[in-house]
């Protein structure tokens, strides 16, 4: 399935459509948005969490640890030309040292880590 972007209202905002779900992207004030929306880079790194979530959550059930929620924030910034995600993710729950560990791995194999740590090619086609 495609995702659609398009102009929104204002200098910056797109509409974004995603099947049947819709979103908005803008950048803030002091770029010269009007901040209506999450920046193009904060949607990625948003990917990034609930991916990494998600995967921890399915992995958890099916092995029945006592997973009760967990917490995935992600920071980013440019080091030296390098686009740094930092990904930190509290467990809530009974889980051990070593479960927390397990968990911390199968994060690593969520399929938008995978992606931002394989090689990526964008081809571009218009008309």
């Amino acid at each position: 399935m495609p995702v659609i972007v398009k102009k929104g209202n204002g200098t910056f905002q797109q509409h974004i459509q995603i099947d049947n779900h819709s979103l908005v992207a803008d950048v803030p004030v002091n770029l010269g948005g009007d901040d209506q929306g999450p920046q193009p880079h904060d949607l990625l790194a948003a990917a990034l969490g609930s991916c990494t979530a998600m995967t921890i959550v399915m992995y958890a059930k099916r092995k029945e640890m006592a997973l009760d929620d967990v917490e995935v924030s992600v920071s980013q910034t440019m080091i030296a030309g390098t686009h740094l995600f930092t990904r930190h993710i509290h467990y809530i729950g009974n889980l051990n040292a070593e479960e927390k560990a397990r968990l911390t791995e199968i994060a690593n194999k969520c399929p938008v880590h995978k992606t931002l740590t394989s090689t990526i090619q964008v081809v571009t086609d218009f008309s």
